[in-house]
C-alpha cells in the first residue's frame, strides 16, 4: 500500500529522528553533502523554495528483523566520523525508514542538532586542529555578501568565529531556534539581545533581524515543509526497484551502494557493511606518510574483488548477488580480505600510491593471485617469492602504460583468473603477454608507443610506472621519489642568460627540463639532502672514487663521457635518452623495424 502522508514540520521530523523512529535502509549510501549545500538548503526553505518530495518506506516489526538499519549523522567529522552507525536491539512495532531524502533530512539534523568538522586546507591529516568543530549560524543583519544566489547569510562557524563582534553581523545559533517553540520566547529572545533596541541597532538592522528570526521560527515550527510519499511493502524486491528507479537521475546511486546493502541484508555472521567499510578504511591508511599520496581504494574495488576472488560472474548485477554467492562470500571474507591488504601492501613496497596508482582495478588480478595460492606476509619479504614479486611488478607497471584498465575491464578478469588457476604458485605474466598478444588488451609495446613513453614527463601519472621498469633493483625498505637530476629550479631566465643561450637552445631546455631524460628515482632522504644542489656538485659530494661514479651513471642509464655541467644539459639528455631508449627496447622486448 502506498500513499502521501500529510506534510509536517521539520520540528517533528527531527523528533522522529532523535526517537530513531526515522532510519536508514543498508541500501542507502553515505552523507556527502558539503558545508556549503546544507547552507544553500536553509537559505531555500527561508526564500519558499521547495525542497522536493521525500520517499519514505514503512516497515512494520517482521520487516525491522529481516533488514539492518543505521541511525542519521549528527556530527559529521571528515576524518573521525563520517559512517552511519548501525541500529541494534531496535524494539519498536515499525519504523520508517528513507528511501529518497537521507541528504536532504541529514542536513537539517545536522543544521538544527549537530556540528560538522570539514578539514581545513594545508593541514595534515593526523592534526586534531585541522577539523574544527562548526555550528551553523544564521546572520540576522542583512549584509550585501559575495554569495549571489544566497539571500539569508548562513554559515558554519566556530563559537569564536560567531561571537567576534562585528557590526554587520548578528549570528544567530540555529540549533536554538528549537528552543524557541513559540512566538513569546521569540520576542523574549530579541528583547535580551537588545534586538528591539532602535538606540543600540539601527532600525534596519532591528526590522531585518525581527522579521528573520519569525521567518525561520515559522520555517521549522509551523510550516509543513516535509512533505513524503510512503511505501508499506515489505518486500524487498519491490523496495529495490523503487530505490533503483527514483535514483536514476540526479547523482546516480552506485551499484556498489546497491549491492552492498544486499550483502549486508544477507550476510549472516558478518555486518557486510562494517567489514567493508573498515577494508577500504584500512587500505587507503597503508603506505601512508609524510611525503606520500595516500590511496582512494572505495566500495566497488572491494566488492567487485569479491566477486573475482570468489570465482563467480564478475558483472555488477542484482542477480550476482544472490543469497547463494553471498554464503560464499562471507564464507571466505577473511581470506578474500587478506589477499585484498596484502596486494595493496605489496604495490605499496613498490613505491606507488595515490597519485601513481592511475587505475585500481588492476590490483585485482594481483589480489587474485595472492587468494588462490594462498599467500600469507611471507609473500611480501621472503626471498624466495623475488622472481613471482619481480613479475607482478613489471606486469602492474605495463599495464598502467598502456591503460588496460580503462574503460570497463570485466572480461579481463576471468581471463586472468583462468591463467592464474593454470599456472599456480607463478605469476602468469608470459601467458597473459601470449593470451593478448596481437589484441586489443596487448601489453606488448611496438616503437611508437616507446617513442611516447620517452616523452613523458614529471607530473604524468604514468612516469613512475616508467620509471618502476627502468629501476627493477630498487631496494623496496625505501621510500622512492621522482626526482629532477638537473634541478628544475636551474631553468629560468637568469641562468639561461648567464649561459649565453641562444632562443632555439632555452626553448629546447624549457621542453626537456621536466621529461624523462632528466628523470630519475631517488629514495626520499637524499632526494631531501640534495634539494636545490647541482647535479655535478652532489656527485662530486656523494661518491668519492672514480668506481662509484661508474656505478652511479650505470644505474641511472648514463655514459661516462657524458658531462653533467648544466651548460652542456642539451647534450646529457639527449645522450641518456638514447641509453633509456635502448634500455626499454630489451625491457619491453621490442624489435626494432628495419
Amino acid at each position: 500500500m502506498s500513499n502521501y502522508q500529510t506534510p509536517i514540520t521539520i520540528k517533528d521530523a527531527l523528533t522522529h529522528i532523535q526517537q530513531r523512529n526515522y532510519l536508514l535502509p543498508s541500501i542507502q549510501r553515505e552523507f556527502v553533502w558539503g558545508q556549503s549545500q546544507i547552507e544553500v538548503l536553509f537559505d531555500s526553505l527561508m526564500r519558499g523554495y521547495p525542497i522536493g518530495t521525500f520517499l519514505f518506506w514503512r516497515v512494520d516489526k517482521d520487516g525491522i528483523n529481516n533488514f539492518q538499519f543505521y541511525e542519521f549523522l549528527k556530527h559529521y567529522h571528515d576524518r573521525d566520523q563520517f559512517h552511519n552507525d548501525k541500529v541494534e536491539n531496535l524494539d519498536k512495532e515499525s519504523i520508517t525508514a528513507i528511501l529518497d531524502g537521507q541528504q536532504r533530512l541529514t542536513a537539517l539534523y545536522i543544521g538544527l542538532m549537530g556540528t560538522y568538522a570539514a578539514k581545513l586546507p594545508y593541514y595534515r591529516v593526523d592534526n586534531d586542529h585541522a577539523y574544527p568543530k562548526k555550528q551553523l549560524y544564521l546572520n540576522l543583519f542583512y549584509r550585501l555578501t559575495d554569495e549571489l544566489e544566497m539571500k539569508y547569510e548562513f554559515k558554519f562557524l566556530t563559537q569564536s568565529e560567531a561571537t567576534k563582534e562585528s557590526e554587520d553581523c548578528f549570528w544567530f545559533p540555529c540549533h536554538q531556534i528549537l528552543e524557541l517553540a513559540d512566538m513569546s520566547k521569540i520576542s523574549m529572545f530579541l528583547m535580551k539581545q537588545g534586538l528591539m533596541d532602535t538606540s543600540k541597532y539601527t532600525e534596519s538592522q532591528s526590522e531585518y533581524a525581527i522579521k528573520t528570526l519569525n521567518e525561520f521560527y515559522n520555517i521549522i515550527h509551523q510550516k509543513g515543509t516535509i512533505s513524503a510519499y510512503v511505501e508499506s511493502d515489505n518486500k524487498l524486491d519491490k523496495v529495490l526497484q523503487i530505490f533503483i528507479r527514483i535514483n536514476s537521475g540526479g547523482t546516480k546511486l552506485s551499484y556498489s551502494d546497491l549491492l552492498l546493502s544486499i550483502a549486508t541484508a544477507q550476510w549472516t555472521e558478518k555486518d557486510a557493511r562494517e567489514e567493508i567499510h573498515c577494508l577500504v578504511d584500512d587500505l587507503n591508511q597503508i603506505g601512508t606518510s609524510i611525503n606520500s599520496i595516500p590511496f582512494h581504494f572505495n566500495k566497488d574495488f572491494i566488492l567487485k574483488s569479491c566477486l573475482v576472488l570468489s570465482d563467480l560472474d564478475v558483472k555488477f548485477q542484482v542477480d550476482n548477488f544472490t543469497k547463494e554467492n553471498m554464503k560464499i562470500i562471507e564464507g571466505n571474507w577473511e581470506k578474500i580480505r587478506n589477499a585484498i591488504i596484502l596486494s595493496v601492501k605489496l604495490i605499496s613496497n613498490f613505491g606507488f600510491n595515490g597519485d601513481s596508482l592511475t587505475t585500481y582495478n588492476a590490483v585485482i588480478p594481483i589480489a587474485n593471485y595472492i587468494y588462490y595460492n594462498n599467500y600469507d606476509n611471507k609473500f611480501l619479504i621472503s626471498s624466495h617469492y623475488q622472481g613471482d614479486r619481480q613479475k607482478i611488478k613489471e606486469w602492474l607497471a605495463k599495464v598502467i602504460l598502456k591503460g588496460i584498465f580503462g574503460g570497463t575491464p570485466d572480461a579481463i578478469y576471468p581471463v586472468i583468473r583462468r591463467l592464474i588457476k593454470e599456472s599456480p604458485f607463478s605469476f602468469p605474466l608470459e601467458s597473459i603477454t601470449e593470451h593478448y598478444r596481437g589484441r586489443q588488451r596487448s601489453i606488448i609495446f611496438d616503437m611508437d608507443e616507446l617513442d611516447a613513453l620517452l616523452e613523458l614527463k614529471y607530473n604524468d601519472k604514468k612516469t613512475y610506472s616508467l620509471l618502476m621498469l627502468l629501476y627493477p633493483s630498487i631496494n623496496q625498505t625505501f621510500i622512492y621519489h621522482k626526482d629532477h637530476l638537473h634541478p628544475r629550479s636551474h631553468f629560468n631566465k637568469v641562468n639561461y642568460r648567464l649561459l649565453g643561450l641562444t632562443v632555439e637552445d632555452t626553448i629546447f631546455y624549457d621542453n626537456y627540463k621536466d621529461r624523462i631524460a632528466n628523470i630519475r628515482l631517488l629514495p626520499n632522504t637524499q632526494n631531501l639532502e640534495k634539494r636545490d644542489m647541482t647535479l655535478q656538485a652532489w656527485v662530486e659530494q656523494n661518491f668519492d672514487n672514480q668506481n662509484a661514479i661508474h656505478h652511479f651513471l650505470k644505474q641511472h642509464h648514463l655514459s661516462e663521457n657524458v658531462s653533467l655541467d648544466f651548460k652542456d644539459f642539451k647534450e646529457f639528455v639527449l645522450e641518456r635518452e638514447k641509453y633509456i631508449k635502448q634500455d626499454l627496447l630489451d625491457i619491453l622486448n621490442i624489435k626494432p623495424s628495419l
